[in-house]
């Protein structure tokens, strides 16, 4: 699909304020309410808007500790990672797993209520979990940026 200017102003609005009424939205980009929302459904039906979030504190809720973790597998057939996957899927606390290429073959972003609940993360789900060879483990000690989605530039 083609974005023109107006879709990747909608776009670059929602992903900064998903909580935007489709007026204001319309206004912000000089349409119409009915185009707009026509368009707004568009790109959801395109894959480009996948869902909503809100963006929630893991301080504030109990989850003070991020670490990030770095696994290697003992195999990439696809079947071993596929395996390798599902199970992450599964442990609530992992909150992104990626693929990599190079040496390490997944980083994790594991979120924790305190170092005793991630170590029994790490000792009872990951390190255990099918076809791991090795793991290791970065503690975060403060983030300096933290922006989700992508850059959203005119057309």
């Amino acid at each position: 699909m083609a974005f023109d200017r107006i879709d990747r102003q909608i776009l670059g609005l929602l992903q900064d304020d998903g909580r935007m009424t489709n007026v204001e939205l319309a206004e912000r980009v000089g349409l119409t309410a009915p185009p707009c929302l026509r368009r707004v459904r568009a790109l959801e039906e395109a894959g480009a808007i996948q869902g909503y979030h809100a963006e929630l504190d893991p301080a504030t809720l109990g989850y003070p500790i991020t670490v990030f973790a770095m696994v290697s597998l003992r195999s990439q057939a696809e079947r071993d990672l596929a395996e390798f996957e599902q199970h992450m899927a599964e442990i609530p606390e992992v909150r992104e797993c990626h693929m990599l290429n190079g040496e390490i073959d997944f980083v994790l972003k594991i979120v924790a209520t305190d170092l005793k609940a991630f170590q029994e993360i790490l000792t009872t789900h990951l390190t255990p979990a099918p076809n791991v060879a090795s793991v290791k483990t970065s503690l975060t000690i403060r983030t300096s940026k933290l922006k989700p989605g992508i850059p959203v530039s005119p057309a």
